[in-house]
């Protein structure tokens, strides 16, 4: 993703447009290029905020924001790093019975690192609302502004445990939708569009395979369409 699609889509999940192509605030990001999450060798990267920690005074204060950056933010970063460092070692040397546990964790920590990032460019010490296409896409979807903030206030206040409210587009149906997530990751690795699912449930296999789950796994990259794959591919990179 491109620094203008990824700036696209956090003013859209944001909920207003605070990233005018010609204010300074977004000079400033682009400059600084939050948006890159990885280096030309594939790590993650953090890179600096692009306002000062005190930016956000009275909402936000400025040792919270160094904390919550440095550290929070900083340590989902580098965690990943750590995690896909296990994966290749596991697959360098054919050794796999550690590798769905960093799985898991790549997953909660490369989750963390991308809503981070969006997060910082959410946010503005100027009041705003939003206009244009953005306000038809929330009265579309959820009749009004008001009833949007409402709606997204509530979901994020009732998070079981710690996690995020989130306002995204759903491709499927172009619409906005809320989602309530869990930790980083409970929903799904953000902006994963499925090329290619094993159904693992037991009803996929049971009556035939009984409990040998793998033998049932095995058995279907018999029966794969890999065309079709090919083709949903195609179509996942045209949403980019």
């Amino acid at each position: 993703m491109n620094r203008k699609s990824f700036l696209q889509n956090a003013a859209i999940l944001g909920g207003a447009s605070i990233l005018p192509a010609d204010s300074l605030f977004a000079q400033n990001i682009g400059d600084n290029g939050i948006d890159k999450l990885t280096d030309a060798n594939g790590l993650f990267i953090q890179q600096p905020l692009p306002y000062a920690n005190n930016f956000l005074e009275p909402y936000m204060d400025e040792e919270t924001m160094h904390l919550h950056y440095t550290f929070h933010h900083g340590g989902a970063m580098k965690a990943a790093n750590k995690d896909m460092e296990m994966i290749r070692k596991a697959m360098d040397t054919n050794s796999f019975d550690t590798v769905d546990y960093y799985t898991k964790k790549l997953a909660y920590h490369f989750s963390s690192h991308v809503l981070h990032s969006i997060f910082w460019t959410n946010l503005t010490n100027k009041k705003n609302t939003p206009t244009g296409t953005l306000l038809t896409d929330i009265e579309k979807s959820f009749g009004s502004f008001d009833k949007l903030k409402a709606y997204i206030a509530q979901t994020s206040k009732n998070v079981d445990g710690a996690g995020w409210g989130i306002l995204g587009y759903q491709p499927y149906s172009n619409r906005l939708t809320i989602l309530q997530c869990e930790n980083h990751e409970k929903l799904t690795q953000w902006g994963v569009v499925p090329i290619l699912v094993v159904d693992v449930w037991e009803h996929a296999y049971y009556l035939k395979y009984k409990n040998k789950r793998s033998d049932f796994v095995d058995a279907l990259f018999n029966i794969i369409n890999w065309d079709n794959v090919a083709e949903r591919l195609e179509t996942a990179k045209k949403l980019r």
